[in-house]
């Protein structure tokens, strides 16, 4: 169910979309905790088992037995493996990388989206929109500094991770015409659950700490929290509404990686961070503004 496009819904909308911005922060950040002392692979087994549970608790009594009835289970399934694969790149090159670097990468996928767009969807970009797409990709390697002493080969795992998502971008917006958001959420948790348990069990170590146990609850709680928001949000107020507000995660994330790990951001990644937000933004209202001269049309 959607709701009408007035001011009273979009603000709703952008209050819960900040809300998700906020879990995924809290997320990276416990996440980030885990893996500097527990193996990342067990790290994102928890995340997807305790995601699960929830999920199961909130839906299955409401859907019981229909919730295997999906219209596009191959879609599902590649959904599964790709939260799988992100989730994984993410918490790997956090053992290495700072929160505010990670995100600042993550920060170029509606650069790489617009790209996306043109080459599989064969969408027409004007110059303008290949210059900020271009200036975008210039943020990234401002970001990652290839020649500066604090460049580590993670910051390729994160775009990597940044190129991933987007593509899992695309293919959520196809199945939200046809697919149950609590649904796909179920599923989007039991793949990766079922596929890493048996190499969590390999690398098995028994978190000692009652703090490493709070985390673990922590990162599949905002998990299940960031992703049920989001797709809430996406009711009250369009995508071009919500969009420029994701960037507020990067606050969240300097915050974190300050008062948690005593880390600050280089300046390499701020500037480079502005750049790639700057680029973001000016593609988000080039086709908002688009949009808005067809309508009138």
């Amino acid at each position: 169910m959607h709701f009408d496009n007035t001011p009273s819904n979009r603000r709703t909308g952008i209050i819960l979309f900040s809300l998700v911005t906020l879990s995924f922060a809290g997320l990276d950040t416990a996440g980030k905790w885990l893996v500097t002392h527990l193996p990342v692979i067990e790290v994102v087994w928890f995340r997807f088992l305790i995601h699960f549970l929830i999920t199961a608790a909130w839906i299955l009594p409401k859907k019981g037995a229909t919730i295997f009835k999906v219209q596009q289970p191959r879609l599902q399934v590649l959904r599964s493996l790709m939260m799988l694969v992100m989730t994984a790149l993410n918490f790997f090159a956090l053992q290495y990388l700072q929160l505010a670097q990670t995100s600042a990468i993550q920060f170029s996928t509606p650069i790489l989206i617009s790209v996306f767009s043109f080459f599989v969807f064969k969408e027409n970009l004007p110059l303008k929109k290949w210059l900020a797409i271009l200036g975008g990709f210039m943020g990234i390697l401002v970001i990652l500094n290839p020649f500066a002493h604090n460049f580590h080969p993670a910051m390729l795992i994160a775009v990597i991770n940044a190129l991933v998502f987007a593509s899992f971008n695309l293919m959520s917006r196809k199945m939200a015409s046809t697919e149950d958001p609590g649904i796909t959420m179920f599923f989007s948790a039991l793949g990766p659950t079922l596929i890493l348990a048996p190499f969590a069990i390999h690398v098995w170590q028994t978190p000692e700490t009652s703090i490493d146990m709070l985390a673990i609850f922590i990162t599949g709680l905002l998990g299940f929290v960031g992703h049920l928001l989001l797709a809430v949000s996406y009711r009250f107020a369009k995508a071009t509404t919500l969009t420029p507000f994701i960037y507020q995660q990067i606050i969240y994330m300097v915050f974190f990686g300050f008062v948690v790990f005593g880390q600050l951001p280089h300046w390499d990644t701020v500037w480079g961070a502005i750049i790639v937000i700057a680029s973001g933004l000016y593609l988000l209202f080039h086709e908002t503004d688009r949009r808005l001269k067809c309508i009138q049309r």
